[in-house]
């Protein structure tokens, strides 16, 4: 099983640099990040988890500039999202920035896909809330029209492009109905994000890994019930906090690859939590 790692990385904490390196020279498989580009001081929506919302969620650098830096220091180590708010996101520029991304790291990002908690974030963005996964969707599909190897055109609900030339491309060859890089989506289980991951995506990124045995076999059905082929169903349980246990059973359900939590810290704190993980590669 491959485990890599997640972490809010801010202004106060290791820098990215420094945890590339030392994940690559460890043999962690990935470094994920998260995204948000602002938290409204004035909101009504309350934060998931419960309780205040921690300090580093206003924080949080840009993820392609840091994982930037990090592809820069690296050879081998993933390069990912968890998660893109990519309602938030002008997806014709987004697309340029991710595929730039992805070509100069050699094909090593995995673009992390979410919805979105926070409804005045959103909106500062100009999105309606009760539309945000058809807009996500939308945009996923121009990107993959502007990643395509011949000029593409894209006319949906929400977004269009004309055929266009747009290099360089992501390096992943398309498989099914992807283009582009590696694409998993997040969100809670259920029918209709099921259905997104098996039109548009590699596969899914639950956040906690909780409830994936009850989870995976309608998610099997809706990729077997488009038509996709099973044996390419990613599944990468996201900001786990692990006991041999836990990376057992889910390794047992054949997932491969598992994404652990960092805490927001600096850097001996993070590098002695690394030296702890270090039990599970």
């Amino acid at each position: 099983m491959r485990i890599a790692v997640t972490i809010f990385l801010t202004d106060e904490t290791v820098t990215p640099v420094r945890l590339a390196r030392e994940l690559e020279r460890r043999g962690y498989a990935g470094l994920y990040l998260p995204e948000h580009t602002h938290i409204p001081v004035e909101r009504t929506t309350p934060y998931p988890a419960g309780g205040d919302l921690p300090r580093e969620y206003g924080r949080t650098l840009d993820p392609f500039v840091a994982l930037g830096q990090a592809a820069a220091v690296t050879e081998r180590l993933g390069l990912g999202t968890g998660v893109t708010l990519l309602a938030q996101h002008d997806p014709i520029a987004l697309a340029k920035q991710i595929a730039t991304l992805d070509h100069l790291s050699g094909g090593r990002f995995t673009l992390g896909l979410g919805y979105g908690w926070n409804v005045e974030e959103a909106a500062d963005h100009g999105v309606e809330w009760r539309t945000r996964r058809e807009l996500v969707r939308d945009r996923m599909r121009l990107m993959q029209a502007l990643w395509s190897a011949e000029p593409t055109p894209y006319e949906g609900e929400f977004a269009a492009v004309r055929a266009s030339h747009a290099h360089p491309k992501p390096v992943r060859k398309p498989r099914g109905p992807v283009t582009g890089p590696r694409t998993l989506v997040g969100g809670a289980a259920g029918p209709r994000l099921f259905a997104h991951i098996a039109e548009y995506a590699d596969g899914w990124l639950p956040i906690g890994g909780r409830g994936l045995t009850e989870s995976l076999p309608a998610l099997r059905t809706a990729w077997a019930d488009a038509g996709r082929d099973p044996s390419a169903l990613q599944v990468v349980p996201y900001a786990v906090q692990p006991t041999p246990g836990k990376l057992a059973h889910y390794a047992e359900l054949g997932i491969e690859e598992v994404v652990l939590q960092l805490p927001p810290a600096g850097e001996r704190e993070v590098l002695g939590v690394l030296d702890e993980f270090g039990s599970f590669l």
